[in-house]
């Protein structure tokens, strides 16, 4: 069993670090607003992205280096082109997903923290985490973290489902005017997760 939880330790990685303002936000909006209509939005992205993060993890048990390593062997410039996009918007997409942990948590406690004390204190946490206790204590806890999750969606859903009194409906819809494409293209663009994670699981 625990051989098997080890096996599952960069995948759960990869599903932790997906899971953010996309699930949390983006993908209940598009249910608020579009119901099961952009279902064939999901199944497109997934299409588009699957080499990619399939193939980061393969190339870095076939030759023992991280994708970084195979775009410098490809030149410099691939390498710059990278680290220019990942540092344009490492700050916003840092800012984002603390803001919205941050709301969460001042939310469950009823506000006795402010939100921006509250984005402090998980920065620290997560600054702590990944200085002591590296990428041991990373896996063990994103382990916990992902299995709860799933768990308590799968609850969440049931109980939806039970007292949802609205007939379902699957009926596919495109987006018409242009803060509906807006949104479809961030949408598309956050899930399953950034293009550059299939780097963070190589590494």
């Amino acid at each position: 069993m625990q051989i098997r939880l080890k096996k599952l330790g960069p995948g759960l990685l990869f599903a932790g670090a997906a899971i953010g303002v996309s699930h949390l936000v983006q993908s209940t909006r598009a249910g608020a607003d579009f119901g099961y209509g952009l279902i064939w939005a999901l199944v497109l992205v997934h299409i588009f992205k699957y080499p990619f993060f399939q193939f980061a993890p393969r190339y870095a048990l076939a030759t023992g280096e991280s994708l970084l390593d195979g775009y410098k062997k490809m030149g410099k410039g691939v390498l710059i082109a990278y680290f220019t996009l990942t540092f344009t918007t490492m700050f916003t997409i840092q800012t984002t997903v603390t803001i919205v942990t941050a709301g969460i948590a001042s939310t469950l406690f009823g506000n006795l923290i402010s939100t921006e004390i509250w984005a402090i204190i998980i920065l620290s946490i997560c600054a702590l985490i990944l200085i002591k206790g590296k990428y041991s204590l990373l896996d063990q806890i994103m382990k916990i973290i992902v299995i709860t999750l799933t768990i308590s969606t799968i609850i969440a859903v049931v109980l939806a489902l039970n007292t949802n009194p609205q007939p379902l409906s699957f009926a596919q819809i495109m987006p018409e005017n242009t803060l509906e494409i807006g949104f479809l293209i961030a949408f598309m663009g956050w899930m399953p997760a950034p293009l550059d994670i299939s780097v963070w699981q190589s590494l």
